[in-house]
């Protein structure tokens, strides 16, 4: 089992331990067509100064520091920003990363823009911690300086809901069971990883957010102009959409 004695989000051993399935190849390989996206969408201007909050292995943070943006990484697992600072070196890419709490990380008036991708949201218990995530976010970026957050809706979600799946890489197994609780305001994974006769059982939760939620939320941040998408072209979030993208500004 995961450790019991620290919140699912602090386990270094469950994020070692998924690593391979967090990060794959694929991802890293939709790391560029996302940031052209992400570009696009909130008009990044170049030289803008840029904080991934939840970077983990770096993948957009190195993508963006490629292309000339000033770039902060931030995450609290140790062992992926290692991972992050070795790849920049490799890359001859300047990237400034950093092992943080997001509840407490905060650089006053520091960034043009803040990004928060892959669903780095929400894993906390008392939904006061997020509200305090985002002012911690709204205190960072300059006047007119804006955030965008990538989640799974809670919409696209009931649709495409499977109680169980799982996924098979490099010699291991991932089986993963599914409980939505709280009227739908939480999601409860169990996730079993098998490598051998190697048996990890960990439980990943966190809360769930429709469009009308974060948009609320967002509001009162202190966040103004926020627009809600279904992806990162900026299409629009109805019954075909496949993430839930907040842009907000300061």
């Amino acid at each position: 089992m995961g450790n019991k004695r620290v919140p699912w989000h602090k386990d270094d051993d469950l994020w070692k331990a998924l690593r391979p399935f967090l990060f794959t190849e694929e991802l890293w390989e939709r790391a560029q067509g996302e940031v052209n996206n992400i570009i696009s969408l909130i008009d990044v201007k170049g030289g803008s100064k840029i904080l991934d909050l939840c970077c983990g292995t770096g993948r957009h943070s190195l993508e963006l520091a490629s292309r000339g943006f000033i770039v902060t990484g931030v995450d609290r697992v140790k062992d992926y920003i290692k991972e992050a600072t070795k790849k920049a070196k490799t890359m001859e890419v300047e990237v400034e990363f950093i092992v943080g709490d997001m509840k407490k990380f905060y650089r006053p008036d520091g960034f043009d823009v803040v990004i928060n991708m892959f669903s780095s949201f929400g894993y906390f218990k008392e939904p006061e911690d997020d509200r305090k995530v985002l002012l911690n976010i709204y205190q960072s970026l300059v006047e007119g300086g804006k955030l965008l957050i990538d989640l799974m809706g809670k919409e696209i979600l009931a649709r495409i809901f499977q109680k169980r799946d799982w996924v098979e890489k490099d010699e291991m197994i991932l089986l993963k069971e599914r409980e939505i609780k709280k009227e739908w305001s939480w999601i409860e994974n169990r996730w079993i990883l098998i490598k051998g006769r190697v048996r990890k059982e960990f439980i990943v939760s966190h809360r769930l957010y429709s469009g009308n939620e974060i948009t609320e939320l967002l509001k009162n941040s202190g966040f103004h102009s926020i627009e809600i998408y279904g992806d990162f072209d900026g299409s629009p979030y109805n019954n075909e959409a496949k993430r839930l993208v907040a842009v907000a500004c300061k």
